[in-house]
C-alpha cells in the first residue's frame, strides 16, 4: 500500500531556507557593491541554463544544444519591448516569455520527432537559424546586442523605493 508523506525533511528544509535567501536577496545592495551583485545575477543566470539542461537531458534524455536561443529570442523581445515600444523593463519580461513560447511551439513539433545525435544536430540548426535571423535586427543592435537605454533604466518599478531605502542617486555618465 501506497502512503503519502506531506511534511518531509527536505519540505521543511526549503520552508526554512527559501524566506531566508529571499531577505537576504533584497539586503544585498546595502552590503555589496554592484559588481559582486552583477557576478551573483550572472552565477545564477548559468544555474538557470544548467538546470534547463538538466531537464532536457537528465530527466528527458534530449540533449539539446539550442535553448540559448529561447533565451536569446526572449533578451531581445523585453529589449524591443523597452525600445521600440518604450515599456517599462520590468513589465516587458513577460513579452520575453511569450517570444520565446512562440518560438518553442513551432520548433518543438519538429524538433521532437528527431533522435539522439539527430535532436542534438536539430536543436543546434535551430539556435543557429535563430542567431543569423537576430543578427539582422539592427533596431536592437544586430547580433551585438544592446544595452536599455538610461531613460528606461530609471523608470524600472521600483526604483524610487531602492533610491529612497539606500540613499542611492544617479551619478553622470
Amino acid at each position: 500500500m501506497y502512503r503519502l508523506t506531506t511534511r518531509t525533511r527536505a519540505g521543511t528544509v526549503t520552508a526554512i531556507t527559501v524566506p531566508i535567501v529571499i531577505v537576504a536577496a533584497l539586503a544585498l545592495p546595502a552590503v555589496a557593491s554592484r559588481g559582486v551583485i552583477q557576478d551573483l545575477f550572472f552565477i545564477l543566470t548559468m544555474l538557470t541554463l544548467a538546470q534547463i539542461w538538466n531537464l532536457l537531458a537528465g530527466y528527458g534524455g534530449l540533449v539539446s544544444v539550442g535553448q540559448q536561443a529561447f533565451v536569446g529570442i526572449g533578451a531581445y523581445a523585453m529589449f524591443a519591448g523597452v525600445i521600440l515600444l518604450g515599456w517599462n523593463p520590468v513589465l516587458a519580461i513577460p513579452l520575453g516569455g511569450l517570444a520565446a513560447l512562440v518560438l518553442a511551439v513551432p520548433t518543438a513539433f519538429f524538433a521532437f520527432r528527431l533522435q539522439g545525435a539527430y535532436f542534438a544536430i536539430g536543436t543546434w540548426v535551430i539556435a543557429e537559424v535563430t542567431r543569423l535571423l537576430v543578427a539582422q535586427w539592427k533596431a536592437l543592435g544586430g547580433g551585438t546586442g544592446t544595452s536599455l537605454p538610461r531613460e528606461a533604466t530609471s523608470s524600472i518599478l521600483g526604483t524610487d523605493a531602492i533610491r529612497a531605502l539606500f540613499g542611492v542617486r544617479e551619478a553622470a555618465a
